[in-house]
């Protein structure tokens, strides 16, 4: 048999860079669909990239047998336009598979990664080998065919990684990447197949004129039920999927809402309405320090709703607050919804609160509030020795740290983190919902340390107040519940590892 006309190197090139760039624009884009639904940690995020990769690998495999059976001319135009109806099926799939699927068990988060990427990225994983294919007309130039197409097909991969992260994730919301993406797809294959058969008029075509027919209604069914499918957001900031809701038992409250967490709970009317227990705690530690009402210098490692800077701003007036927020976006949202007002006396640094607080001057501060999270996960960066040693530097002495951390039995993550910060600071407590630490649910914990004797009599008066009972522990109490906790170092912080328990 007559072996198939190679393609033209520089469309041969530019087939594997647009095939191997859109299978990470996917993957990519994948991390934030599931998101809201199974939250953003190194589990779902691993799983993204595991399924990819196993998507990758088994469209190759299948490429290449197809390119030893069948002329690979007759497969590529197909593979771009199936490639193009699953990534608009994508959307709906995981829009509509999300609601069956939420929360973080193993299971659903496998699953809604494979309907988030697997099959385009199977499908456009087989243009490679069959681009391949057409360019080995001569068996010397093996070795330099292979490696041009494999280094373009990696090039479209780096090209595609840095400018959805860098461009398109910025300028575009998640599904219109996705619509968009599979446009380009549409158009790549029924451009290829048109110059195929226009080079080559005898050239077969796969299937029946009803069979593409319905192919064609699917895909433009895909687009339509990507574009129509619900989505939980208000706003998609660059890292979140952010949404509002308005509380209908109280004038003026708002719930904010991230990555289908309960983030922030701001009372438009009240700046002084605590709802969060655990911000309650918060603001029992900020009513303690100093003399009543005198103003206070306060670091904020994590923006969310703002809710703890509007409660110092409005009993603490005069105070100095900076607000580290990594996301710019949720920043815009809260001026918008939740009435934030910044100003000299209430700053906002859009940035990584780690990077943040190294900027920041040596005894600044009279509190630092650390309440930074990736979903329910503290970030690892901000989880460790280093960072509660650059805390240490900032505060003055009789200043305070408050974290909140977020653990579920068996309570690995926040031992392990109370032992972290317990080798950087000589004092320090936590404060936990009574019967939490050895209970079978999980809960937010906050954790208070400083290097002056915390006035441990004062901050249980306060927690007195609160609504819902807590206690408070320190001492021999906290000692012996950290014991045998490994401290966590910037070289060895396994926080997601932690709390999967």
């Amino acid at each position: 048999m007559e072996s198939p006309r190679a393609l033209p190197s520089g469309l041969a090139t530019a087939l594997v860079f647009f095939a191997s760039g859109a299978v990470l624009v996917l993957e990519i884009v994948a991390l934030r669909l599931v998101g809201p639904y199974v939250g953003v940690t190194l589990q779902v995020s691993s799983s993204v990239i595991g399924i990819a990769l196993a998507a990758i690998a088994y469209g190759t495999w299948l490429g290449g047998r197809l390119a030893d059976r069948y002329d690979p001319r007759v497969l590529l135009a197909p593979a771009l336009l199936l490639g193009a109806i699953t990534t608009a099926l994508t959307l709906p799939f995981v829009r509509w598979g999300g609601e069956w699927l939420r929360g973080g068990a193993a299971p659903a988060v496998l699953l809604l990664a494979a309907l988030a990427v697997f099959l385009p990225a199977f499908l456009l994983s087989t243009i490679t080998p069959l681009t391949v294919k057409l360019q080995l007309g001569d068996l010397r130039r093996t070795g330099e065919v292979v490696g041009r197409l494999s280094s373009f097909g990696t090039l479209g991969a780096i090209t595609a990684t840095l400018g959805t992260g860098f461009i398109f994730v910025a300028a575009m919301p998640s599904s219109w990447i996705v619509l968009t993406l599979a446009g380009m797809l549409a158009a790549a294959g029924f451009g290829l197949g048109w110059w195929l058969r226009r080079r080559q008029p005898g050239l077969a075509q796969p299937g029946k004129p009803k069979t593409r027919a319905v192919l064609v209604t699917v895909g433009l069914v895909g687009a339509g039920l990507g574009a129509s499918a619900p989505t939980p957001c208000d706003i998609e900031t660059a890292y979140h999927c952010a949404r509002v809701e308005v509380d209908p038992g109280r004038a003026g409250g708002r719930t904010l809402v991230l990555n289908s967490a309960r983030h922030s709970y701001v009372d438009l009317n009240d700046p002084t309405h605590l709802e969060f227990a655990y911000v309650q705690w918060i603001g029992a530690l900020v009513d303690i320090q100093k003399s009543a009402a005198a103003p206070l210098d306060a670091l904020h490692l994590g923006g969310g709703g703002f809710t703890v800077p509007a409660y110092i701003a409005a009993t603490r007036p005069g105070s100095d607050q900076l607000v580290v927020e990594l996301d710019g976006g949720l920043v815009e949202l809260d001026r918008r919804e939740l009435g934030l007002t910044t100003g000299p006396r209430l700053r906002t640094r859009v940035g990584d609160a780690r990077v943040g607080l190294s900027e920041e001057g040596d005894r600044s501060y009279d509190l630092v509030v650390g309440d930074a999270f990736g979903h329910l996960v503290v970030p690892w960066h901000l989880a460790t020795r280093e960072m509660a040693a650059g805390v240490s530097r900032v505060l003055r002495d009789g200043g305070m740290y408050a974290q909140n951390v977020i653990d579920y039995p068996p309570n690995r993550f926040i031992r392990a983190e109370l032992a972290t910060v317990a080798d950087v600071f000589p004092h320090v407590a936590v404060i936990a919902p009574q019967g939490a630490l050895t209970g079978k649910t999980g809960a937010n914990y906050v954790i208070v340390a400083s290097r002056s004797p915390l006035p441990l009599d004062e901050i249980r008066n306060h927690l007195d107040l609160v609504d819902e009972p807590v206690e408070l522990v320190s001492g021999t109490a906290l000692r012996s519940l950290i014991a045998g906790a490994r401290v966590l170092t910037d070289d060895y912080a396994p926080v997601d590892q932690l709390l999967a328990g």
